[in-house]
């Protein structure tokens, strides 16, 4: 996985006046979500704020980053966990990360990248790729930037779905029956096989 560097400090006020006064200041609220745990054993958040500038690498983008965080001088490694946008103009308000170790297995969505020209496509069909990404389990070391599906043998009307995949190392987290990808016929692809019935 690729690898990104952003620096915060820790806050101390929460709450939405607090937020708003840090957004002016090109500052994003930020919780870390880590090992710790509050009393009714749920999480336990560490508030802070990174740059806009530093974190927008990491937000508009379709890799899958690992965040290496400098809160006030201490080193942790995250994850992307949540982001919230805002709902007319689009601008980034909120981040939440997971902290991650080498051990510890996690679960991330990773873009599903196509290789080969599929038969289905040759005989006139048209590819369509179904979702972007695939949960997959794993420690973060293990995880790779995409998954490359090989399409050469798929034929026209056929579909891969999640089930027949697997990657070494990754346990595959999104559901079997989920369709990756498909060839659709076309109009040209259907007249081509009337008339091939047709002889």
């Amino acid at each position: 996985m690729k690898e990104i560097s952003v620096s915060g400090q820790k806050r101390t006020e929460t709450g939405k006046k607090a937020s708003k006064l840090i957004r002016k200041e090109g500052l994003i609220p930020c919780n870390l979500y880590g090992e710790k745990r509050g009393d009714n054993n749920l999480p336990e958040a560490m508030a802070f704020v990174a740059p806009f500038t530093e974190l927008r690498k990491a937000v508009y983008t379709p890799h899958v980053y690992v965040v290496n965080l400098n809160i006030d001088g201490k080193e942790h490694k995250a994850i992307i966990k949540e982001l919230q946008f805002h709902p007319t103009s689009d601008a980034l308000i909120h981040a939440d990360f997971y902290e991650i170790n080498e051990n510890k297995a996690i679960t991330v969505g990773i873009p599903v990248n196509l290789t080969g020209h599929a038969q289905g496509v040759r005989d006139g069909g048209k590819l369509q790729l179904q979702i972007r990404k695939i949960n997959v389990t794993a420690p973060y070391k293990n995880i790779p930037e995409k998954l490359d599906i090989d399409v050469t043998s798929l034929e026209l009307g056929k579909s891969i779905k999640v089930g027949s995949l697997s990657f070494d190392g990754l346990e595959i987290a999104t559901p079997k029956e989920v369709i990756v990808c498909s060839v659709k016929a076309t109009r040209a692809s259907r007249s081509a096989a009337a008339a091939e019935d047709a002889q």
